[in-house]
């Protein structure tokens, strides 16, 4: 009998791990069988690009705050496998699965450590917000991949792919658009390359942007299409008058969650909730609730700090460029505490906090000498933190469960 090499045994592990977050991510994908919180909005956008390029309500044109590529990516969902729940959260899953992937290949490349890459995909497959948001049709998981994907492309030094990744980011959302600044600072002063790096990380994400609107600059329907005879000029008040909604919201919400407060789960956000009859008990509770993994964000929060005293220390490349995505996804945030705001927006920059434990694990394993005793912490770790999701996982695919099952779960009110 042949034995399997190290190689082999590499490629073993690492498509169990994507073996696990698939089934994790497509089985019972359709549960909850309804829309399921901005579900609502995105859907029925998904929807109309696919009957009219454009968004209505009732055929009337529709006031939409955030761009189409999200949506569109909805829509091919459920272009395949049909208008159903399944349909809806199709894609999603996808990229969800996708960005398992890129984290083990981002790892591999900054930290040239199996052990470190597949420690970064397991930890990722273990989170329960990365989960839920791989299992929602909402547009979050999208732009967290888009931006994943660009730090992919820039360590690469893929820089003009990285560019109109991040154009299909910010035609996601606009929040991209920090980390576009960023970015581009960033290069400007790396690379020195004063007409080029505008140009990649300025025009042309601009040009993605623009055309991702194809389907609205072609119909006559749009909102505010017919606004002036020029196009664009109708496009810029479009783009006007969203602005004024997202710097204008203030609107309060049983689950809005201040930015300050969510690396500490202050406040998770409840997608879902209902009290079937069908658990055995009186009383059932089932829900969906877009969360992180308690012990796996409470480490990234340590984590952090500690990739912050490393990088001040030492200067470490690896390490500003993480701190960077991370920062440039989440501090804008902080800047507007009386906008409405909810945790799992967090997403975006939760793979970024995922790349800074594994490289506070790599600063553990420096020496020689406590690397083997180490490598078994880190594996006792993550076995705790695989049993941490383990107990929350019915809450986070919308499990059926007694309510005091459910209620032992809920360990601090907030999270009610």
């Amino acid at each position: 009998m042949t034995a399997i090499s190290l190689r082999q045994q590499k490629i073993i592990g690492f498509a169990l791990v994507l073996a696990f977050a698939a089934l994790t991510r497509f089985i019972n994908l359709g549960r909850p069988d309804e829309l399921v919180f901005d579900e609502v909005y995105y859907v029925d956008g998904a929807r109309d690009f696919l009957t009219s390029g454009v968004e209505l309500d009732k055929g009337a044109a529709e006031f939409i705050v955030h761009p189409p590529i999200g949506k569109w990516a909805i829509a091919l969902g459920i272009q395949v496998f049909g208008d159903s729940p399944f349909g809806w959260r199709f894609s999603g899953a996808v990229v969800g699965l996708l960005s398992i992937a890129l984290i083990f290949l981002i790892t591999r490349k900054l930290f040239h450590s199996y052990f470190l890459s597949i420690t970064g995909a397991a930890l990722m497959a273990l989170d329960g917000l990365h989960l839920v948001m791989s299992r929602t049709a909402l547009l979050d998981i999208f732009l967290s991949f888009f931006i994943l994907l660009a730090f992919y492309l820039v360590i690469m030094n893929r820089l003009w792919l990285a560019g109109i990744v991040m154009g299909l980011a910010l035609a996601t959302k606009w929040s991209a658009l920090y980390v576009l600044a960023a970015l581009g600072i960033y290069l400007l002063i790396r690379n020195r390359k004063i007409l080029l790096t505008p140009i990649q990380f300025g025009l042309v994400p601009l040009f993605v942007y623009l055309i991702s609107w194809t389907g609205w600059f072609l119909s006559d329907n749009g909102w505010s299409r017919n606004y002036s005879i020029n196009p664009i000029t109708s496009w810029l008040h479009y783009h006007r008058e969203m602005l004024n909604f997202h710097t204008g919201l203030t609107t309060e919400h049983s689950y809005e969650a201040s930015a300050w407060n969510w690396l500490i789960l202050g406040r998770p956000t409840s997608f879902f909730y209902a009290t079937p009859k069908s658990c055995g008990s009186d009383s059932c509770s089932q829900e969906v609730l877009a969360m992180g993994t308690p012990l796996l964000w409470w480490v990234g929060l340590v984590s952090l700090f500690i990739g912050i005293g490393y990088f001040i220390y030492r200067r470490e490349r690896s390490a500003g460029l993480i701190l960077m995505f991370f920062c440039a996804s989440y501090l804008p945030w902080l800047a507007f505490p009386e906008r409405t705001t909810f945790y799992f927006y967090s997403i975006a920059f939760q793979p970024f906090m995922i790349l800074m434990i594994i490289y506070a694990i790599s600063k553990a394993l420096e020496n020689p000498e406590l690397r083997s005793v180490r490598k078994k912490y880190v594996i006792a770790g993550t076995s705790l933190i695989a049993l941490c999701f383990a107990y929350f996982f019915p809450l986070f695919v919308g499990g059926v469960m007694t309510y005091q099952d459910w209620y032992s779960r809920m360990w601090f009110t907030s999270w009610i």
